[in-house]
Order: C-alpha cells, then sequence, then structure tokens
C-alpha cells in the first residue's frame, strides 16, 4: 500500500542552534518542512480529525522544539523534529528538512538546509 502525505511547509521559529557563541547568544530563524506519511483513508471516509494527523498541534510542538534546547547541528534538530512527528501512532515515516537561511557562511548563499527520512521500526 503507498502512503499518503501529509505536508507542512515553511514553519518558521527563532532557535539558538548552532556551533559559533554568537548563533546561541543571538539566535536566528529556522525554516520546518515536514512530509508525514501516512493512511489517510479512515479520516476521509469519517470526515473525522481523530482519524488524522492534527497538523496545527504538531506545528505547536515542532516549534517547541525549534526554541527549545539548542543544538550545534542542524542534523541533530532534524532528528528530534522527526520523532516529534514520529511519536503519532499514525504516522508511519516522514521526512524532515530543517534549513538555516542565515547561516554563518562567508559567501553569497540562498539556503542550508538537512533533509531526513526516517520511519517506525
Amino acid at each position: 500500500m503507498t502512503l499518503d502525505l501529509i505536508e507542512l511547509r515553511g514553519l518558521r521559529a527563532r532557535g539558538r542552534h548552532g556551533c559559533l557563541p554568537a548563533e546561541r547568544e543571538l539566535g536566528q530563524e529556522f525554516v520546518v518542512d515536514v512530509a508525514l506519511g501516512l493512511d489517510t483513508h479512515p479520516a476521509a471516509t469519517d470526515d473525522d480529525l481523530s482519524r488524522t494527523v492534527d497538523y496545527g498541534s504538531l506545528a505547536g510542538r515542532l516549534v517547541g522544539v525549534v526554541e527549545g534546547e539548542p543544538v550545534n547541528l542542524i542534523e541533530t534538530l532534524a532528528e528530534r523534529l522527526a520523532k516529534v512527528c514520529l511519536e503519532d501512532a499514525l504516522v508511519t515515516e516522514v521526512e524532515v528538512t530543517v534549513h538555516k537561511p542565515s547561516a554563518p557562511v562567508p559567501h553569497p548563499f540562498a539556503d542550508v538546509a538537512v533533509k531526513i527520512r526516517r520511519s517506525r521500526p
């Protein structure tokens, strides 16, 4: 069976993640995209929110992670965000992208991002 996707793109939150002292002190905006793999058929059939992922609630939990305990690497941040998504028993797999548009890169650039995919064992 092919999984359906629920996508939440461009979620913005301020965090203090990074290896440099200035990143920890000043913080910066991070942008998060998630794509949740699940079967949405039961929810669609019954038109019932309790049978799918409440993306509004999920957004709040993801923002809490970004605004929470600082980490050095956006790889670590992405892993924490994936774990939050997989806490929902309906979610079988997740793809998380963490964008760091203000990363300390000494050259012109559009974006720095880490994308990970995780699934239930």
